[in-house]
């Protein structure tokens, strides 16, 4: 999560009285990295929306969210996926490899 939060990709949170209100993006850090990260995540959006059976789980956000949003969720995702890479040095293993 802490690159995720530096990239920006995080919501931003305003609590008060208990209640926990989450808002749009907070956009701080790496400007240039943050668009990377979204725009190759639009680039795996464009193609799940016409029926790639190869991301199952951006295809279920796509049923709830706006393409952006869900755009924004899996780059978010993929931070923490590179994050979690990095902290151990493991190389990436692809979902339906990691399971056989």
């Amino acid at each position: 999560r802490s690159l995720s939060a530096w990239v920006g990709l995080t919501p931003r949170q305003n609590s008060s009285g208990g209640k926990e209100r989450l808002g749009s993006i907070t956009k701080a850090g790496n400007t240039y990295l943050r668009e990377l990260l979204v725009v190759g995540a639009m680039a795996v959006i464009r193609r799940a929306r016409h029926g790639s059976a190869k991301w199952p789980w951006v295809g279920q956000l796509l049923e709830r969210k706006k393409p952006k949003v869900a755009a924004v969720a899996l780059a978010n995702k993929n931070a923490r996926i590179i994050w979690a890479m990095l902290a151990t040095g493991e190389p990436y293993r692809d979902a339906e490899l990691a399971a056989a």
